[in-house]
């Protein structure tokens, strides 16, 4: 379905929208009922459910500004596909909240719902349903239903004497952050790093069949996230900033911002990589590399250190 160029959200309707968006979301095998009715139904074969909700909220996780309405739907998609695979489960079935203003383009919703469908398909996941309603400002709600085979991987499994491990790229989309919010669009590659994350999908299923013992997605920043698997394990966990590879578009910023790349590092969020600890060295498997050690006691440190730089982000 298609909307006039200059068709509002008002203009098109919540069941002209709701049409369009059901035309846009293909449907798996999996899902016996899905959107339209007062419920999806989905057909769960075996595994354990894994369940996880997230939020969106304009100004304050996006602006219209810094990234097209496609980009925020991959971002959207992406963030909630990325705590599935933190638990070491493979995500299947999607929900979606809208609430917008009644002014807002029909067109940027329908894109919207086009990156978020994009970003679904990388690992062949369903729109199943979800809900609309009017609002002063855009707010995204996402529920997203998965599955694991294994054991899910908790964040309190850590024990002294593991190693500490990262898969994915990590501080890209926090140097994208740090250049958009200076008004400028270059290295386009962590720009793009920001509108549109690529989290290592296949890399939780594999950390949690090759036992991996306590995971977390990297949301708000790598100290941050290690800090809560530190917490709930009850450990002290140290970093090594040895162990990474600061890439030149890194450096770049570092130097064109008179700042020190690797806080991108350390405290950038939303590229959504994995933590996760393992037993030893010998158990960490391809697509992950050691960054640091778990040891008795509490907190986390760099370098055996106290690490003075920002840590990640913070909701409140």
């Amino acid at each position: 379905m298609a909307f006039p160029k200059d068709a509002t959200l008002a203009d098109a309707g919540e069941f002209g929208l709701i049409e369009a968006f059901i035309s846009l979301f293909e449907q798996g095998e999996h899902v016996l009922v899905g959107p339209g009715d007062d419920a999806a139904v989905l057909r769960i074969r075996n595994g354990h459910v894994v369940v996880s909700t997230d939020l969106m909220v304009e100004g304050r996780h996006f602006r219209h500004d810094w990234s097209s309405a496609e980009d925020v739907g991959h971002r959207a998609a992406a963030q909630n596909l990325s705590d599935i695979n933190a638990m070491g489960g493979t995500a299947h079935s999607l929900t979606i909240g809208l609430a917008a203003p009644p002014d807002l383009p029909a067109q940027w919703a329908l894109d919207f719902a086009r990156g978020f469908a994009a970003e679904c398909a990388v690992v062949g996941a369903s729109v199943v349903g979800g809900d609309l309603t009017r609002a002063d400002e855009v707010m995204i709600a996402v529920t997203v239903i998965g599955a694991c085979t294994e054991s899910p991987v908790v964040r309190s499994g850590a024990a002294a004497g593991e190693v500490l491990a990262l898969a994915g790229r990590q501080g890209w989309a926090g140097g994208g952050l740090a250049v958009l919010a200076r008004g400028f669009r270059s290295p386009r590659v962590l720009v793009e790093a920001y509108r549109r994350p690529e989290p290592p999908y296949a890399q939780g299923r594999l950390a949690a069949e090759a036992g991996a013992t306590a995971m977390i997605d990297i949301s708000d920043g790598l100290l941050a996230e290690a800090r809560h698997l530190a917490e709930e394990s009850g450990v002290a966990i140290d970093v090594r900033t040895s162990a990474f590879e600061l890439a030149e578009p890194l450096l770049a910023v570092g130097a064109a911002l008179g700042v020190d790349p690797l806080q991108f590092v350390l405290g950038g969020g939303d590229d959504h990589g994995l933590l996760a600890t393992f037993p030893s060295a010998a158990h960490v498997p391809a697509g992950w590399h050691v960054i640091g050690s778990v040891a008795a006691g509490s907190g986390v440190t760099v370098d055996g250190g106290e690490y003075e730089g920002p840590t990640g982000w913070t909701h409140f």
